[in-house]
């Protein structure tokens, strides 16, 4: 079977003039052509052009990624078990970033007693600071917020670690049972939000029923939550919002 073009671009999210680029520096030159000349592409095709854009997404430039797919002593499970290797190294790093920015909004503001260096080994390169005024904006004035800056005013860095692991483990929790298949109105799933939802009240503000349905909502609406539990794992914004639910519907 062969794909036109302007198919192959469709299905794998390229232009076309990208697919022509490739062909004119020889990383990818369609296995055949109409009897019009059109280019036409192949299975086997549309394997490389998936190891190319593999490579690129994870940042290789083209000479590279040609010089690694046109390599005779790298079989095509090489290339895979290197991909599987380089994206598990992203995806860890994508969750850590996820975690602190999950931090930053749902504890308000944070690393107002830590140094840079301080806050650059609690966070990484995500400076939770950048995220203080918009959250004083949105929640300035009300008793959580206050609450909330109360309790964190004398956190040193040791509790701002713990704080981002202890959340963090719920959420990769969370995410685990989403990933096994668990419905979000299972108990298991719902003994993990009422876990957050404790979390939430034991270490930032008192969080009841009616507020931490609240925050599952605008986890699903706001794209900034959003895109924070997508990056844990697809499809955990809206999990996490269902099981909150269930659970705060189990309690009241």
């Amino acid at each position: 079977m062969s794909h036109s073009v302007g198919k192959v671009a469709e299905v794998a999210g390229v232009t076309v003039r990208t697919l022509h680029h490739y062909d004119t520096i020889g990383l990818l030159s369609p296995s055949a052509r109409s009897s019009a000349g059109h280019r036409r592409y192949s299975d086997s095709d549309l394997d490389r052009l998936q190891q190319i854009l593999f490579y690129r997404e994870l940042g290789f430039p083209l000479d590279r990624v040609a010089a690694l797919l046109d390599d005779p002593a790298t079989d095509p499970r090489e290339h895979l078990r290197r991909q599987h290797t380089l994206l598990t190294e992203r995806i860890a790093r994508l969750q850590e970033m996820a975690a602190a920015v999950e931090t930053a909004m749902e504890a308000r503001k944070m690393g107002i007693n830590l140094t840079p260096e301080e806050k650059f080994e609690v966070f990484g390169d995500f400076d939770p600071d950048d995220h203080a005024e918009e959250a004083e904006r949105r929640w300035g004035g009300t008793d959580a917020w206050r609450e909330s800056q109360r309790r964190t005013a004398a956190f040193t860095k040791e509790d701002w670690k713990r704080f981002t692991e202890e959340f963090d483990a719920i959420h990769r929790r969370m995410a685990d049972l989403l990933a096994e298949g668990v419905p979000a109105v299972d108990e298991r799933a719902m003994d993990v939000a009422e876990e957050h939802r404790r979390f939430i009240s034991g270490s930032q503000y008192e969080c009841g029923y009616e507020m931490h349905t609240n925050l599952g909502e605008m986890y699903v609406a706001d794209e900034r939550f959003t895109a924070t539990y997508e990056a844990i794992r697809p499809g955990l914004a809206v999990y996490l919002r269902d099981a909150i639910l269930a659970n705060a519907l189990r309690h009241v």
